[in-house]
């Protein structure tokens, strides 16, 4: 599966983790791509090389979304 990260932060701080099929994803002009993993847990920890603050999107992500 293939991970994106949105470049804008939500209201709380997070950058949002979708995967390619997600409904919540992001433009192409807000989001960065950050490769295909098996799960989210390792898409999460690539997103927070960029963006510290970095969580997955309840709803494509929920294994990964923390609250």
């Amino acid at each position: 599966m293939k991970y994106y990260v949105n470049k804008n932060a939500q209201s709380n701080g997070d950058h949002e983790v979708h995967t390619e099929n997600c409904i919540y994803l992001p433009s192409e002009s807000n989001r960065k791509y950050l490769g295909s993993y098996s799960n989210c847990k390792d898409a999460v920890a690539e997103a927070k090389k960029t963006y510290p603050k970095s969580n997955g999107c309840k709803t494509c992500c929920n294994a990964c979304h923390t609250s």
